[in-house]
């Protein structure tokens, strides 16, 4: 009885080999899923693409040249009327670079730009005011000697002798010079608004002695009106 014992245990299963067969469970076989490996490449090259993209549009800007409020044809640019901006580089713009305020400051527009407008190297004038042959003459004018019309500058005018108080009207056509308003301002002393013609050498004399006077009054006119002439 002895021996069959023996034998039973040297025959039956070891316990502890046993249990751990029964604990020991295989990894599950992982399965590769070809259309989430497709989709992170694309999500990771286009993020890689926008950052480019984003990356380029803050580093390719250049400083240039804006209107902060409109300026009018014939009209000088003064130190206010333009800004510093930055914008993105575009080969079909070609505005003027921030280093050229200097010299735009001071010049004449020779077109209407429109606040928030680029300023380019057409709008601004390179003759010198005065021109040769011609001269800036300033007068001072009371709200009844100027049209109800705001001026600016490029405006074609023509500044008409008027007779005083104790003289008599003249017979025929009043005597007049043609010109060609610069720039507008205010004289905060008499109220009077002081406005700039550019006319022909040989006139300034007598039109200033007339200015002198305040015996004039300013005629606005067409630009079609003045080349028909």
């Amino acid at each position: 009885m002895s021996t069959s014992a023996r034998e039973d245990r040297r025959t039956g299963p070891h316990p502890t080999a046993a249990a751990a067969s029964a604990d020991f469970v295989p990894p599950p076989k992982l399965r590769r899923r070809p259309a989430l490996v497709i989709a992170a490449v694309s999500v990771t090259a286009l993020g890689c693409l926008i950052g480019a993209w984003a990356w380029s549009a803050t580093t390719d800007t250049q400083e240039v040249l804006a209107a902060r409020d409109t300026i009018h044809r014939g009209e000088v640019i003064a130190p206010g009327d333009i800004e510093r901006i930055r914008i993105s580089g575009d080969p079909a713009l070609t505005p003027l670079p921030a280093s050229a305020y200097d010299d735009v400051v001071g010049a004449r527009a020779s077109l209407d730009v429109a606040a928030g407008g680029l300023l380019t190297r057409e709008a601004i004038a390179t003759d010198p005011i005065p021109p040769k042959g011609q001269s800036v003459v300033g007068i001072s004018l009371t709200a009844a000697q100027v049209p109800g019309l705001p001026l600016h500058g490029g405006d074609k005018v023509r500044i008409v002798a008027t007779p005083s108080e104790s003289g008599d009207t003249p017979a025929g056509s009043p005597q007049f010079t043609v010109g060609e308003v610069v720039n507008t301002s205010m004289d905060e002393t008499t109220g009077n608004i002081v406005v700039n013609v550019l006319v022909p050498y040989a006139d300034a004399g007598v039109l200033a002695a007339h200015a002198a006077t305040g015996n004039v009054a300013l005629v606005l006119d067409s630009v079609q009106d003045v080349g028909a002439e």
